[in-house]
């Protein structure tokens, strides 16, 4: 049997600050997420503790990321990190791209249910979407760097932030001509690149 450590402490030990809310909020994104999961297989992440490591890594960045205004999730999926990240960054507005149907209307009904006044879900492809600039750019599990490069540069202007949440293979992912840096954390790499 796996103890389950609480989420609070997890995010407490990696010296992650979120508003207080956020606690509350994930939790009942967790029960919508369980619900959901059963009928529409969301996530591979199917247990609490999985789910709860999940969760830590979409919030880890705000441990280095400076604050930002407008941001952009690529491919959302059930929420990793783009809704996570919304719940810990209230004055950042999301916008959360997910093409699938049923993830989409997920994530539409967790922001209603929570009143996430800072989250916009579009059921689109990226590509879809009009041009327009995002301070930041976050992507997880989508596609290899230089793909999310070309999709992200429609909404780059100079001081974008672009955070690819990445594998060891990362180091084989790289343009040494782009001003990025590697993040290390444990089973992480966040890739942050500046435009």
């Amino acid at each position: 049997m796996i103890y389950l450590i609480p989420l609070k402490t997890l995010v407490t030990n990696r010296n992650i600050t979120v508003p207080e809310q956020f606690f509350e909020q994930v939790e009942h994104y967790k029960i919508l997420l369980e619900k959901w999961n059963k009928i529409h297989n969301l996530t591979g992440a199917k247990t609490l503790h999985q789910i709860n490591e999940f969760i830590v890594d979409a919030i880890t960045p705000i441990t280095f990321l400076p604050p930002v205004t407008k941001a952009m999730d690529i491919g959302t999926g059930a929420g990793f990190p783009g809704m996570i990240l919304a719940m810990a960054m209230p004055k950042t507005h999301f916008t959360l791209v997910e093409p699938l149907t049923k993830r989409a209307s997920f994530l539409q009904f967790v922001k209603a249910d929570l009143g996430l006044n800072n989250v916009d879900v579009k059921a689109l492809r990226v590509e879809q979407l009009p041009s327009e600039p995002y301070d930041l750019i976050t992507s997880r599990a989508v596609t290899d760097t230089d793909m999310l490069l070309k999709l992200s540069e429609p909404f780059c202007t100079k001081g974008t932030l672009l955070l690819f949440y990445k594998g060891e293979k990362v180091y084989d992912e790289i343009n040494e001509s782009l001003d990025y840096t590697i993040i290390e954390a444990e089973n992480r790499h966040y890739l942050l690149i500046k435009r």
